[in-house]
């Protein structure tokens, strides 16, 4: 195994596996059975690998042991973030200080978690994606490759607000199609699909799908107009 250049108080479980070049900062924790690729920079008070809480009244169900998380080659991890098992990163990922990527998550190469972003459990982020500062990206949800979500965003799965059992089976995030962008302070209701560069005006409530190539703004969010041509992905 390559040894990693390591701060202070830095514990390391049983068979985790490095690449070369590792950098790791202090009052590092890195869990049983961890795959870090090459060029990883771990800054300080990370935490990789963890298994996941279950509060006793929680719908999620009981999993015992989930698998070792997975970190890519070139990645940043910064200062207090927290990987929870089973999550995979991919080549290149930043991932800024507070952030915390819950379990079975995937993100994308190139992709950057923003300061304070939460991305909770079962979710998929694609490829060169920005999320920025303390944005809410809820379980289930689905971004594609090149999405923008601008800071304070907060997304949202359950249209029933923890009250009554119907909800159970109809948890569902929010879809961004590639190149889809939202707007900061906006809000987005359960299962709302954004199209490919679709725009979400800030502080907009979404309450439908926003379909391709459109902006909508407001609350509730209407369109307004399509996407200018020099904002499209494909001109880009």
């Amino acid at each position: 195994m390559n040894t990693p250049r390591m701060g202070n108080n830095v514990v390391i479980g049983e068979n985790v596996t490095f690449g070369e070049n590792i950098s790791i900062g202090h009052n590092v924790i890195i869990y049983d059975g961890a795959k870090i690729g090459d060029n990883v920079l771990i800054q300080d008070n990370v935490v990789i690998g963890k298994q996941p809480s279950r509060a006793k009244n929680s719908i999620l169900p009981d999993v015992k042991q989930l698998p070792p998380t997975v970190i890519g080659s070139g990645c940043t991890i910064g200062t207090s973030s927290i990987i929870y098992a089973n999550a995979e990163l991919a080549d290149d990922v930043f991932v800024a200080d507070l952030a915390t990527i819950r379990e079975r998550v995937t993100i994308g190469e190139k992709t950057i978690v923003g300061r304070g972003v939460a991305v909770e459990n079962d979710c998929r982020v694609g490829v060169k994606c920005k999320l920025e500062t303390n944005c809410y990206i809820t379980a289930y949800s689905e971004l594609g490759d090149y999405v923008f979500v601008a800071p304070g965003v907060i997304t949202t799965n359950d249209n029933y607000m923890a009250r009554s059992a119907e909800r159970y089976d109809k948890f569902k995030g929010i879809t961004i199609k590639n190149g889809g962008r939202i707007g900061a302070n906006t809000t987005t209701l359960p299962g709302i699909t954004i199209e490919e560069d679709g725009a979400v005006g800030a502080g907009s409530i979404v309450t439908k799908d926003v379909k391709q190539e459109e902006l909508v703004v407001g609350t509730p969010a209407k369109v307004i107009r399509k996407v200018p041509d020099n904002q499209l992905l494909r001109n880009q």
